[in-house]
Protein backbone atom coordinates (compact mmCIF):
# COMPACT_ATOMS: atom_id res chain seq x y z
CA UNK A 1 0.00 0.00 0.00
CA UNK A 2 1.20 3.50 -0.88
CA UNK A 3 0.27 6.31 1.50
CA UNK A 4 1.24 9.91 0.71
CA UNK A 5 -0.24 12.50 3.07
CA UNK A 6 -3.97 11.67 3.06
CA UNK A 7 -3.84 9.71 -0.21
CA UNK A 8 -4.09 5.94 0.08
CA UNK A 9 -3.48 3.55 -2.83
CA UNK A 10 -3.83 -0.17 -3.28
CA UNK A 11 -3.76 -2.36 -6.35
CA UNK A 12 -5.22 -5.71 -7.32
CA UNK A 13 -4.31 -8.00 -10.21
CA UNK A 14 -7.43 -9.05 -12.11
CA UNK A 15 -8.46 -11.24 -15.01
CA UNK A 16 -6.74 -13.64 -17.35
CA UNK A 17 -4.50 -10.82 -18.60
CA UNK A 18 -3.13 -10.12 -15.08
CA UNK A 19 -4.02 -6.44 -15.26
CA UNK A 20 -3.34 -4.03 -12.42
CA UNK A 21 -6.43 -2.22 -11.19
CA UNK A 22 -5.73 0.66 -8.79
CA UNK A 23 -7.96 2.20 -6.14
CA UNK A 24 -6.73 5.59 -4.96
CA UNK A 25 -8.63 7.50 -2.32
CA UNK A 26 -8.58 10.00 0.49
CA UNK A 27 -8.59 8.35 3.90
CA UNK A 28 -10.16 11.42 5.54
CA UNK A 29 -13.11 11.83 3.16
CA UNK A 30 -13.47 8.16 2.21
CA UNK A 31 -13.93 8.93 -1.50
CA UNK A 32 -11.91 7.15 -4.19
CA UNK A 33 -11.09 6.88 -7.87
CA UNK A 34 -10.79 3.44 -9.46
CA UNK A 35 -8.28 3.28 -12.30
CA UNK A 36 -8.71 0.56 -14.94
CA UNK A 37 -11.10 -2.01 -13.43
CA UNK A 38 -10.14 -4.65 -15.96
CA UNK A 39 -12.15 -7.58 -14.60
CA UNK A 40 -13.45 -9.18 -11.40
CA UNK A 41 -15.52 -6.22 -10.20
CA UNK A 42 -16.48 -7.98 -6.96
CA UNK A 43 -12.82 -8.22 -6.01
CA UNK A 44 -12.27 -4.55 -6.84
CA UNK A 45 -15.25 -3.57 -4.70
CA UNK A 46 -13.99 -5.76 -1.85
CA UNK A 47 -10.62 -4.03 -2.05
CA UNK A 48 -12.25 -0.59 -1.79
CA UNK A 49 -14.32 -1.75 1.19
CA UNK A 50 -11.20 -3.06 2.92
CA UNK A 51 -9.55 0.31 2.34
CA UNK A 52 -12.54 2.08 3.87
CA UNK A 53 -13.31 4.07 0.73
CA UNK A 54 -16.18 4.37 -1.75
CA UNK A 55 -15.47 4.53 -5.48
CA UNK A 56 -16.97 7.71 -6.90
CA UNK A 57 -15.15 7.84 -10.27
CA UNK A 58 -13.84 5.20 -12.68
CA UNK A 59 -10.97 6.68 -14.71
CA UNK A 60 -9.57 4.52 -17.48
CA UNK A 61 -6.15 4.89 -19.04
CA UNK A 62 -7.39 3.33 -22.28
CA UNK A 63 -10.01 0.96 -23.63
CA UNK A 64 -8.30 -2.36 -24.37
CA UNK A 65 -10.34 -5.35 -23.26
CA UNK A 66 -8.08 -6.19 -20.31
CA UNK A 67 -8.77 -2.77 -18.77
CA UNK A 68 -12.54 -2.45 -19.23
CA UNK A 69 -14.32 -5.72 -18.37
CA UNK A 70 -14.88 -4.73 -14.75
CA UNK A 71 -16.20 -1.24 -15.48
CA UNK A 72 -19.85 -2.26 -15.76
CA UNK A 73 -19.87 -4.18 -12.47
CA UNK A 74 -18.09 -1.47 -10.49
CA UNK A 75 -20.34 1.24 -11.92
CA UNK A 76 -23.51 -0.75 -11.26
CA UNK A 77 -22.55 -1.21 -7.62
CA UNK A 78 -21.37 2.33 -6.94
CA UNK A 79 -22.99 4.68 -9.44
CA UNK A 80 -19.51 6.01 -10.23
CA UNK A 81 -18.96 8.17 -13.30
CA UNK A 82 -16.89 6.46 -15.99
CA UNK A 83 -14.23 8.60 -17.70
CA UNK A 84 -12.23 7.87 -20.87
CA UNK A 85 -10.46 9.81 -23.61
CA UNK A 86 -12.75 10.26 -26.60
CA UNK A 87 -10.12 8.93 -29.02
CA UNK A 88 -10.64 5.48 -27.50
CA UNK A 89 -14.43 5.51 -27.80
CA UNK A 90 -14.54 3.27 -30.88
CA UNK A 91 -12.12 0.87 -29.20
CA UNK A 92 -14.38 0.79 -26.14
CA UNK A 93 -17.54 0.16 -28.11
CA UNK A 94 -16.25 -2.20 -30.78
CA UNK A 95 -12.62 -3.19 -30.37
CA UNK A 96 -13.18 -5.60 -27.51
CA UNK A 97 -15.60 -7.85 -29.40
CA UNK A 98 -13.05 -9.89 -31.34
CA UNK A 99 -11.03 -10.60 -28.22
CA UNK A 100 -14.21 -11.39 -26.32
CA UNK A 101 -15.10 -14.08 -28.85
CA UNK A 102 -11.64 -15.63 -28.62
CA UNK A 103 -11.68 -15.74 -24.82
CA UNK A 104 -15.32 -16.69 -24.35
CA UNK A 105 -16.28 -13.41 -22.70
CA UNK A 106 -20.01 -12.83 -22.53
CA UNK A 107 -21.89 -9.90 -24.03
CA UNK A 108 -23.19 -9.12 -20.53
CA UNK A 109 -19.69 -7.90 -19.64
CA UNK A 110 -19.78 -5.23 -22.35
CA UNK A 111 -18.58 -1.91 -20.96
CA UNK A 112 -20.94 1.07 -20.65
CA UNK A 113 -20.46 4.28 -22.56
CA UNK A 114 -18.45 6.93 -20.71
CA UNK A 115 -20.27 9.53 -18.64
CA UNK A 116 -17.69 12.06 -19.74
CA UNK A 117 -14.43 12.36 -21.66
CA UNK A 118 -11.04 13.45 -20.35
CA UNK A 119 -8.28 15.29 -22.19
CA UNK A 120 -4.74 16.17 -21.22
CA UNK A 121 -4.67 18.76 -18.47
CA UNK A 122 -8.03 17.81 -16.97
CA UNK A 123 -8.34 17.29 -13.24
CA UNK A 124 -10.17 14.14 -12.15
CA UNK A 125 -11.50 14.87 -8.67
CA UNK A 126 -13.31 13.38 -5.71
CA UNK A 127 -13.45 14.89 -2.24
CA UNK A 128 -9.90 15.36 -0.98
CA UNK A 129 -8.20 13.94 -4.07
CA UNK A 130 -7.23 15.28 -7.47
CA UNK A 131 -5.52 13.46 -10.34
CA UNK A 132 -4.06 15.36 -13.28
CA UNK A 133 -4.74 13.80 -16.68
CA UNK A 134 -1.71 13.50 -18.96
CA UNK A 135 -2.41 12.68 -22.62
CA UNK A 136 -0.01 9.85 -23.52
CA UNK A 137 -1.13 8.49 -26.92
CA UNK A 138 0.77 5.72 -28.61
CA UNK A 139 -0.36 2.45 -27.05
CA UNK A 140 -3.83 3.50 -28.18
CA UNK A 141 -4.96 6.79 -29.73
CA UNK A 142 -6.66 7.84 -26.49
CA UNK A 143 -4.21 6.56 -23.90
CA UNK A 144 -3.83 8.79 -20.85
CA UNK A 145 -1.90 8.63 -17.60
CA UNK A 146 -2.95 10.07 -14.24
CA UNK A 147 -0.66 11.94 -11.87
CA UNK A 148 -0.87 13.13 -8.30
CA UNK A 149 1.91 14.20 -5.96
CA UNK A 150 4.45 11.36 -5.87
CA UNK A 151 2.39 8.91 -7.93
CA UNK A 152 1.93 8.22 -11.63
CA UNK A 153 -0.64 5.75 -12.96
CA UNK A 154 0.83 5.02 -16.38
CA UNK A 155 -1.67 2.52 -17.79
CA UNK A 156 0.01 0.50 -20.54
CA UNK A 157 2.25 3.34 -21.72
CA UNK A 158 5.24 2.78 -19.42
CA UNK A 159 6.29 -0.39 -17.59
CA UNK A 160 9.27 -1.37 -15.48
CA UNK A 161 12.02 -1.71 -18.08
CA UNK A 162 9.56 -1.78 -20.95
CA UNK A 163 6.78 0.06 -22.79
CA UNK A 164 3.28 -0.71 -24.02
CA UNK A 165 2.99 -2.63 -27.25
CA UNK A 166 2.18 -0.60 -30.35
CA UNK A 167 1.48 -3.36 -32.87
CA UNK A 168 -2.27 -3.42 -32.22
CA UNK A 169 -4.72 -1.29 -34.26
CA UNK A 170 -4.23 2.39 -33.45
CA UNK A 171 -0.79 1.89 -31.89
CA UNK A 172 2.04 4.24 -32.80
CA UNK A 173 5.58 3.62 -31.52
CA UNK A 174 6.97 7.09 -32.23
CA UNK A 175 3.99 8.75 -30.60
CA UNK A 176 4.31 6.54 -27.54
CA UNK A 177 8.01 7.27 -27.14
CA UNK A 178 7.33 10.99 -27.34
CA UNK A 179 4.64 10.60 -24.70
CA UNK A 180 7.06 8.81 -22.41
CA UNK A 181 10.13 10.96 -22.89
CA UNK A 182 8.55 14.42 -23.11
CA UNK A 183 5.75 13.99 -20.57
CA UNK A 184 6.16 11.11 -18.13
CA UNK A 185 9.92 11.18 -17.63
CA UNK A 186 9.88 14.93 -17.01
CA UNK A 187 7.96 14.38 -13.76
CA UNK A 188 9.91 14.45 -10.46
CA UNK A 189 12.43 11.62 -10.51
CA UNK A 190 11.21 10.08 -7.25
CA UNK A 191 7.68 9.69 -8.64
CA UNK A 192 6.43 6.12 -8.13
CA UNK A 193 5.08 4.66 -11.38
CA UNK A 194 2.12 2.31 -10.96
CA UNK A 195 1.56 0.63 -14.35
CA UNK A 196 -1.24 -1.42 -15.87
CA UNK A 197 0.78 -4.65 -15.67
CA UNK A 198 3.75 -5.98 -13.73
CA UNK A 199 5.63 -4.25 -10.93
CA UNK A 200 5.90 -0.62 -9.89
CA UNK A 201 8.93 1.44 -10.76
CA UNK A 202 10.09 5.08 -10.60
CA UNK A 203 10.60 7.87 -13.08
CA UNK A 204 14.33 7.96 -12.29
CA UNK A 205 14.78 4.23 -12.88
CA UNK A 206 13.00 4.29 -16.23
CA UNK A 207 14.83 7.43 -17.35
CA UNK A 208 18.21 5.86 -16.57
CA UNK A 209 17.66 2.15 -17.26
CA UNK A 210 14.71 1.54 -19.58
CA UNK A 211 16.29 0.15 -22.81
CA UNK A 212 13.51 1.52 -25.04
CA UNK A 213 14.03 4.97 -23.58
CA UNK A 214 17.80 4.76 -23.93
CA UNK A 215 17.59 3.64 -27.56
CA UNK A 216 15.06 6.33 -28.42
CA UNK A 217 17.07 9.13 -26.83
CA UNK A 218 20.22 7.95 -28.58
CA UNK A 219 18.41 7.98 -31.93
CA UNK A 220 17.19 11.51 -31.23
CA UNK A 221 20.71 12.66 -30.39
CA UNK A 222 22.08 11.12 -33.60
CA UNK A 223 19.31 12.70 -35.61
CA UNK A 224 20.06 16.14 -34.17
CA UNK A 225 23.72 15.70 -35.06
CA UNK A 226 23.12 15.03 -38.75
Amino acid sequence: MEVINETIVRGIVVGVFAENCWVVGNRRTGEAICIDPGDEPDEVLALAKDMGVTIKVIANSHAHIDHILGVQGVQAATGADFLLHENDLDLLQNGWRGAAERFGIEESQAPPDPNDFVVGGDDVEVAGLKLKTIATPGHTPGSVSYYTEGLLFSGDTLFQGSIGRTDLPGGNFEEEMRSITTKLLTLPEDTVVLPGHMKETTVAFERDHNPFVQDWLEQQRKGEGT
